[in-house]
């Protein structure tokens, strides 16, 4: 006799104010599909748990929402999710505050929980060079494999900015690539040599992967509903070169090496403000982190070039004691 099955939770409607405070993320933050799709999952499942509680996202209070944030503690979740979807509650309701859906924030008061401060994980460079000769070495795709490993190792792309790339934008063997990322920004990154010598051979091959008279604006193409290879296809590709390579797989993932490009440039002596431009970061706090792997050259270009830092220190006093002036 089978088990019965529980009875799947009914998706409740998306409330209105969620559908506007969305909108204005698309149209006046530029805000990215993922990052919309994102959003409305957090903020779907806020708004299933408070209809539980028979309440509404507009107007629930801040006891609701923390006990709905303990709720997502009681299921395990990591810390650094609870912060996350807890950015996107105070969003939200600073949003209907400013848009006087309502008239106070009951987000304002919620604590963040406490996060440590993970490094990013780094491959080394040998490391890298293995990745990308077993993406050699394999073939079959005409150098797809190589062309996205040599552009995301050498510029810091994004995933998503990485997959999409548009074909003008590699054509005519361009020394830098302009590229749209997050919030419809544009920036440029430098191409290396290796780079641009991949793209070169992939675009002698690229028409293979199209249909008989097939046309596409896309870099990588495919014959998804996308129009270009997907984000999750290119970490699944990714692992399978890991594995060829030789190296653990659960280490590796595209954003790996994109912390290995910002990390082996600061580590060969490049300044901290052109990583944070070329990796397209909006604060220079996030660039921050990838600094771990250099510290005494980060003291040591603090200590040569900081004003404060060339001023030329007193001697200490030995024989006083602490305290006296």
């Amino acid at each position: 006799m089978k088990k019965k099955q529980p009875a799947k939770r009914q998706p409740v409607e998306r409330s209105r104010e969620v559908e506007t405070f969305l909108e204005m993320l698309e149209a006046e933050r530029g805000a990215a599909k993922n990052t919309l799709e994102a959003y409305g999952r957090d903020l779907d499942d806020l708004q299933a748990f408070l209809a539980r509680r028979k309440q509404k996202p507009a107007a629930a209070d801040a006891t609701a929402l923390r006990a709905y944030l303990k709720a997502l503690d009681y299921l395990g979740m990591t810390p650094r999710t609870v912060a996350r979807r807890l950015s996107v509650l105070r969003q939200f309701y600073r949003f209907l505050l400013a848009e006087r859906m309502r008239d106070d924030d009951p987000a304002s008061t919620l604590d963040s929980p406490k996060l440590g401060r993970p490094l990013p994980k780094v491959l080394t460079r040998v490391e890298v060079d293995r990745l990308i000769e077993a993406a050699q070495a394999k073939g079959g795709d005409g150098g797809r494999m190589e062309t996205l490993l040599e552009i995301l190792y050498g510029s810091g792309l994004r995933v998503s900015e990485l997959v999409g790339l548009p074909l003008g934008a590699a054509e005519r063997d361009p020394t830098m690539l302009l590229v749209r990322g997050k919030g419809n920004k544009e920036r440029q990154v430098p191409l290396s040599d290796p780079a641009r010598a991949a793209i070169a051979k992939w675009l002698r091959s690229r028409a293979a992967s199209l249909a008989e008279g097939e046309k596409s604006r896309h870099l990588f193409p495919s014959r998804g509903r996308a129009g270009h290879l997907t984000r999750q296809r290119f970490a699944q590709l990714l692992k399978e070169s890991a594995l060829a390579a030789g190296i653990d797989p659960v280490r590796v993932s595209p954003h790996v090496l994109r912390h290995a490009f910002a990390s082996h440039l600061l580590e060969a002596g490049a300044d901290l403000r052109s990583v944070q431009l070329m990796l397209g970061h909006a604060d220079i706090a996030t660039t921050q982190i990838y600094t771990h792997v250099v510290p005494e050259k980060l003291r040591a270009l603090v200590e040569d070039h900081h004003p404060l830092a060339k001023r030329r220190r007193r001697p200490v006093d030995r024989t006083r004691e602490p305290g006296e002036s």
